[in-house]
């Protein structure tokens, strides 16, 4: 299947495996190109060291095109970038904006930039400064998220920017794909449903958890970071909503230094990313300290195998995932569906016209709304 994700990056479905921290390693990305579809490798948890290793690993798993995904606040970014192009990678993608120099220096390099963005207007910023195409994550989606729909929230960007759009939040299937073409999307990028495969390094035990939970068990906290944050609701996301300020800054402040000693980030450049975010996002002090808290909780799930003692980011999508396929597998599978429904569709349409013009439809339905 073809679409302008495709030709933009090179890959042979438009489908996108998102950088999860502590989950989109080497082995599920390369398992993910390696099935035809954009792996991203998840480097905020890494050090720029451990980074190079990391990409030359998928390298040496694929010849596919991959991605890295970035923090455009990081005290080090430019460093990351120097690896992103030094190794050749195809796709730099950024959770939060990049700014309009480090796309220009990403482009002048080669680099597909797509930055993934919550709201239009986000959309419309990165477009202007130059990036290649955009990921529009709606509400469904896990970690970190916004309050709109993605089926609100996606076509105000597809008919606000002129790039590709790539839907992430709430898909996992090829009726979903299907879906997000129809509403002018360029491919879909899944977070969740790639967790949950046989190439994932998520412990079995973790899985477990996923595969067992109902859309119910999905909810939405800010007590881990100060941000929305959705993720499997457990016994522990339930005591930090009861825990008080200082309990949490106390907690916040032991996962700083736990994070120091994995990030390889000294105190002060710690202190510098703080500033950043802080100004980036008009976080409290508060939220800057508890920011320490994501990574390292998630580790604990996502690495040690004790969902009891960390959180797991979760869509909801994940009360919809019953099995651990392959990365080959989830997206043959997808495609093969895909392809069935629009097959299925075309042969229920009715017949046209025998001057071969398409019907109209009203007027009101042409119309192209960019309120909202």
């Amino acid at each position: 299947m073809e679409t302008a994700l495709t030709r933009l990056v090179g890959v042979r479905y438009p489908v996108v495996q998102t950088g999860m921290g502590w989950v989109a390693g080497p082995r599920l990305v390369s398992a993910t190109a390696n099935a035809g579809a954009l792996g991203i490798l998840a480097s905020a948890t890494m050090t720029v060291d451990q980074l190079r290793s990391a990409v030359r690993e998928v390298k040496s798993r694929t010849g596919e095109p991959f991605g890295v995904n970035l923090r455009a606040d990081a005290g080090d970014a430019r460093d990351r970038v120097r690896v992103i192009v030094d190794e050749g990678v195809r796709v730099a993608s950024f959770a939060l904006a990049p700014s309009k120099e480090l796309i220009a220096e990403l482009k002048d390099a080669g680099v597909v930039v797509i930055p993934s963005i919550g709201a239009r207007r986000h959309a419309e910023k990165v477009a202007a400064w130059g990036a290649d195409a955009v990921v529009v994550q709606g509400g469904e989606g896990g970690g970190h998220t916004g309050e709109v729909a993605t089926t609100v929230l996606l076509p105000q960007v597809v008919d606000a920017v002129d790039i590709p759009v790539i839907a992430a939040g709430g898909f996992f299937d090829g009726r979903g794909l299907v879906a997000a073409l129809a509403y002018g999307a360029a491919g879909v990028a899944m977070g969740t449903r790639f967790l949950l495969t046989s190439d994932s390094t998520v412990p079995d035990a973790v899985k477990a958890r996923y595969l067992a939970a109902s859309v119910k068990d999905v909810t939405v906290t800010t007590r881990v970071d100060g941000l929305p944050h959705r993720m499997l609701r457990t016994d522990l996301v339930a005591s930090l909503e009861k825990s008080g300020r200082v309990a949490s800054l106390a907690r916040a402040v032991r996962h700083a230094a736990a994070f120091r000693k994995v990030s390889g980030m000294g105190w002060g450049e710690m202190v510098r990313d703080g500033l950043a975010m802080r100004h980036g996002k008009g976080m409290t002090w508060s939220q800057v300290l508890l920011a320490a808290n994501t990574p390292m909780m998630l580790k604990s799930a996502m690495v040690d195998g004790m969902p009891e003692a960390g959180v797991m980011a979760s869509g909801q999508v994940a009360g919809l995932i019953e099995d651990l396929p392959s990365c080959e597998e989830l997206v043959s599978g997808v495609m093969a569906e895909a392809a069935e429904v629009v097959g299925r569709l075309l042969s229920a349409a009715p017949p046209l016209p025998e001057t071969g013009a398409l019907p109209q439809a009203p007027a009101p339905l042409l119309k192209r709304h960019r309120t909202g």
